[in-house]
């Protein structure tokens, strides 16, 4: 793990995004209180936590196994932590009953864990860390065992919830849409190191690394060489004959100089069919192949000496067939990095 310095504000719900191995979880269990870092503070607030024992912190952590106790009944699991915290039988009975509310629970307070669906498992999980009231919730790959459309489901719930409470989340996970779908800001990480933090928008259409740009969805990333600037706007060459005018704004520090080699990001919903006439950032393809996304239909594209991935809205039941001629437009194009 390299030097780590995030920030994340009072009642918001920040991410760390990144592959297995890159460093996500261990920064969750330090801000638990279950590791010690190796140099530098963890602070709370006002208060400097990080030699403070776990049980003193003011955390929940949601586990990715969710570490329910299967003998015991919903409530009993909900009411676990509020037991070791001495609290009396009314106060009890009151916070576990306005946890399981939360979780939209409350008809299955008498179940067993074994007689619950997954999602169910992870509400209770949820409902456990919420009723002891912490300052901050972590949570640990808390969908990764639920299948695709449950995912989605507890993904909205768990962001309700969140908001409903105003309470302090970190969340870790290396599901890119799961990020883009609940966090106020992501931090994407790789290999221990943080490449950048920013909102959902931030990180898909400005991508302040190759690793961001190329992780975060899909991507066209090419190299060029700016061999024009103005003001706001450049020009860089792709090879093979193609030219195409880049906005040199919008980006920390000095923009780059003519004659820089250039790396452009160029999302696959950028292009469009262009206007008969239209020149400007205009390529003209041949269709590999395409595929049907819902929506839209992908399509690999052969234009200046590379396969372009595009995603065109869908007209009716027919796409163009393999061997067409498309003129795509850009209509929206990044500088990563120079």
């Amino acid at each position: 793990m390299r030097d780590a310095d995030l920030a994340v504000a009072p009642g918001e719900f920040f991410t760390l995004l990144g592959p297995s191995g890159c460093g996500k979880t261990t920064i969750l269990r330090m801000l638990a209180g279950f590791l010690l870092p190796s140099a530098g503070r963890i602070v709370f607030g006002e208060q400097d936590v990080t030699r403070v024992p776990p049980n003193r912190r003011g955390t929940a952590m949601v586990f990715q196994n969710y570490a329910l106790f299967p003998h015991l009944s919903v409530f009993e699991n909900v009411a676990f932590g509020l037991r070791i915290r001495r609290v009396s039988a009314a106060d009890l009975r009151r916070r576990v009953g306005e946890a399981l509310a939360q979780v939209r629970l409350t008809h299955l307070e008498g179940r067993r864990i074994d007689q619950l669906s997954g999602g169910q498992q992870q509400r209770v999980a949820l409902a456990r860390a919420l009723v002891v009231q912490p300052n901050v919730l972590l949570l640990d790959e808390p969908l990764s065992n639920l299948d695709a459309k449950l995912r989605e489901e507890t993904r909205a719930e768990i962001r309700r919830i969140q908001t409903a409470a105003g309470i302090t989340t970190v969340y870790v996970t290396h599901d890119q849409a799961e990020a883009m779908a609940v966090s106020d800001r992501i931090a994407v990480m790789s290999a221990g190191e943080i490449h950048q933090i920013g909102t959902p928008p931030e990180v898909y259409y400005r991508p302040a690394t190759r690793f961001v740009a190329e992780f975060i969805g899909k991507n066209n990333l090419v190299q060029g060489t700016l061999v024009a600037a103005s003001g706001r706007s450049g020009t860089v060459d792709a090879g093979d004959g193609l030219r195409l005018e880049v906005p040199l704004d919008g980006r920390p520090g000095p923009g780059p100089a003519t004659g820089t080699r250039v790396l452009l990001s160029i999302r696959p919903e950028a292009f469009r069919v262009a206007a008969p006439g239209e020149t400007r950032n205009v390529l003209a393809g041949t269709v590999r192949r395409h595929e049907f996304g819902g929506a839209y239909t992908e399509y690999s594209v052969a234009a200046g000496g590379r396969d372009w991935t595009v995603w065109l809205p869908r007209e009716g039941l027919d796409a163009y067939a393999a061997g067409t001629t498309l003129r795509l437009a850009v209509a929206q194009i990044y500088v990563v990095a120079s």
